[in-house]
């Protein structure tokens, strides 16, 4: 291939990720495959068509919280039994559109850099068809994660105030920060008690990596801790459908505000 195609194909890649917005955290349990769910419907329900993109190789579970039984998943696009567009699961019911994962498919996650580069290819191509692509990622900076969060437009890194969640999260910001033509990081602070304490998360966030990364982080939300989260996620119902006037409910409502607004 040469150098000429290769820059072209950069510029093409990062022209089509602009709609696809990564989901992952550092540490796994803070909530962001709810997350991810919620703010696909939130798009969803503002008028846009939607891609859910269950990216957590290995791991997967979005099509396990939505309740839905998704026949084809990405493992069958990997394997070419099947192309991407034909393993999306469509529905009347739900408002945007899954793209399944594969739980418990270790193998998923050692994708060589080639394989990674043709799923982030093939996944640009499919997100021309809609308004907006949320790619549920796995947590931590394991090599496929790392990658598939740099081929999006902007990725959100959700943490808590737990110091683990917090160093992984600096972690996680240093790997994605430090590659060429970097996505745009914003930061989510879920579970939060008060706005107040999620903003001193946040704080304390900024300053590590304004210390000894040199990057700014913007702040993408607050996400306040509500028991409806744990509520919907035993019925199986995406939260605003099942508690549309919860606080977590305008939380994640704002966020999507946020992000259409750039």
């Amino acid at each position: 291939m040469s150098e000429a195609v290769s820059d072209m194909q950069k510029v093409y890649r990062r022209l089509d990720g602009k709609n696809v917005i990564a989901v992952t955290s550092g540490k796994g349990g803070v909530g962001k495959t709810w997350l991810s769910v919620t703010l696909a419907q939130a798009f969803a329900q503002k008028g846009e068509r939607v891609l859910l993109f269950d990216g957590d190789l290995g791991l997967a579970n979005a099509d396990i919280q939505l309740g839905i039984n998704a026949t084809a998943d990405l493992e069958q696009v990997l394997s070419g039994k099947l192309p991407m567009n034909q393993a999306i699961y469509r529905d009347n019911d739900l408002e945007f559109e899954v793209l399944a994962g594969h739980l418990g498919t270790q193998s998923l996650c050692g994708l060589e850099k080639g394989q990674l580069q043709l799923l982030c290819d093939d996944l640009y191509i499919l997100a021309q068809n809609y308004d907006r692509v949320v790619l549920d990622l796995g947590s931590g900076i394991e090599k496929s994660m790392t990658f598939l969060a740099g081929c999006s437009g902007t990725v959100l890194i959700i943490c808590n105030d737990e110091p683990t969640s917090l160093a992984d999260a600096y972690a996680l910001i240093k790997i994605i920060s430090s590659a060429d033509n970097a996505p745009r990081i914003k930061i989510v602070v879920n579970q939060a008690n008060t706005v107040k304490e999620g903003e001193r998360t946040f704080q304390t966030l900024v300053k590590a990596c304004q210390n000894f990364l040199n990057v700014d982080l913007f702040l993408g939300g607050i996400i306040h801790q509500d028991s409806h989260v744990k509520e919907c996620l035993k019925m199986q119902i995406p939260l605003l459908t099942a508690f549309p006037g919860s606080v977590v409910a305008e939380d994640v409502r704002k966020l999507a505000d946020g992000l259409m607004r750039e």
